[in-house]
């Protein structure tokens, strides 16, 4: 499986520096063994989808509702997505649910709405600072998974991605140790897999989320079980996000 690079931009990025960006990306891209995805802002989705043809570039959203359509005013559907030319979708960003007070159920209705318009979602899950430090991790992952995922068959399953994010993380410039990450994404490998199969579970790439740079993408990349990184502030810059994508075009040749 090879591994996964997607950049969250978050609110940032017009469409020209979109545009800019991109281009940009294309040489670091060219023949690289990775698989790399950027989430732009809504507005700049088509014109990213434009400017990425023909490349090994995967372009996404941030957020979608789950509702088809209708009186949502300032709201986006997955079909609307789609035919902007998604690839992927993000579905319950850690900032989503602190800043938006999105539940997990509604976070499975989000899901079970970007995989019927064959949007392929990017799940978030992670623990508070609080659950960390109380113990509560696995109950925390626990709890997120069954509730995200509840009502998933093996076969929507294993087109889902997840990442391991770890609230008290974004934007800190804390990470778990090698220790902690290697735990989290086993104990999510072994919730599949005692909800579906082991074939399921192993399918389902798991990635890492939380302030992630150029300096400590390695190590991350290097936990067992880490199949890609989710990254925020470091996508921004060409240069630290180019950086993240050779770390691990060195890995894959080490």
């Amino acid at each position: 499986m090879q591994k996964i690079i997607v950049a969250n931009w978050k609110m940032h990025k017009t469409i020209r520096e979109c545009e800019e960006f991109i281009e940009n990306l294309k040489p670091v891209v060219i023949d690289a063994n990775v698989t790399v995805m950027l989430s732009v802002p809504f507005t700049a989705l088509s014109q990213a989808v434009k400017s990425a043809q023909g490349t090994n570039i995967l372009i996404g959203a941030q957020n979608l509702d789950y509702h088809p359509e209708g009186p949502y005013t300032g709201e986006i559907s997955a079909r609307m997505l789609k035919e902007a030319g998604a690839h992927f979708v993000i579905v319950g960003h850690s900032e989503r649910r602190r800043l938006f007070y999105e539940s997990s159920e509604i976070v499975n209705l989000k899901l079970k709405a970007a995989m019927a318009c064959s949007l392929q979602p990017l799940l978030c899950i992670g623990e508070t600072q609080e659950e960390r430090q109380s113990g509560q991790v696995d109950s925390a992952l626990k709890i997120q998974l069954g509730l995200s995922l509840f009502g998933i068959s093996a076969i929507q399953l294993s087109t889902i991605m997840v990442a391991y994010e770890p609230m008290w993380a974004i934007g800190t410039n804390l990470v778990p140790s090698k220790e902690n990450l290697f735990a989290a994404h086993r104990l999510c490998r072994r919730l599949i897999a005692e909800s579906w199969s082991v074939n399921v579970a192993d399918s389902v790439p798991i990635l890492y989320g939380g302030s992630v740079n150029r300096d400590n993408a390695s190590e991350l990349l290097g936990v067992q079980g880490v199949s890609g990184l989710l990254v925020g502030g470091a996508s921004l810059s060409i240069e630290s996000f180019s950086s993240i994508i050779r770390t691990q075009q060195t890995l894959n040749y080490s």
